[in-house]
């Protein structure tokens, strides 16, 4: 399942954390989601910069993908399996995030 962005209130939450996949430093922005180094994320929300999930669970980057002007990287919950997408910043790994799409085996069209 997809958890889409409309509808949903942001929150802006600027936190500085230690990836717990790779252990980056990242300085947070407010719309920081996950790390730019190793890409992945954390499942700490709900609704965008709440921090009210309790599933807490680490969320590997499986996909990315284009969609009105924009690319997006897919994220998987490795607990709960929920799919999740983020906007690419200009900040992430572009070796990771081509890597990352060529290894990618799930299409993202029956997902969406």
């Amino acid at each position: 399942m997809i958890r889409s962005l409309q509808n949903k209130k942001f929150q802006k939450n600027t936190e500085d954390f230690v990836c717990e996949n790779c252990g980056t430093k990242v300085k947070g922005s407010g719309f920081t989601n996950h790390c730019p180094n190793c890409l992945w994320s954390k499942h700490v929300d709900i609704n965008p910069g709440d921090r009210k999930n309790r599933c807490q669970g680490m969320m590997e980057p499986i996909a990315v993908g284009y969609e009105k002007q924009k690319y997006f990287i897919y994220h998987e919950c490795q607990k709960c399996h929920m799919i999740k997408k983020n906007k690419i910043t200009k900040n992430d790994n572009f070796e990771k995030l081509l890597e990352i799409s060529k290894n990618s085996s799930i299409n993202l069209k029956n997902i969406c």
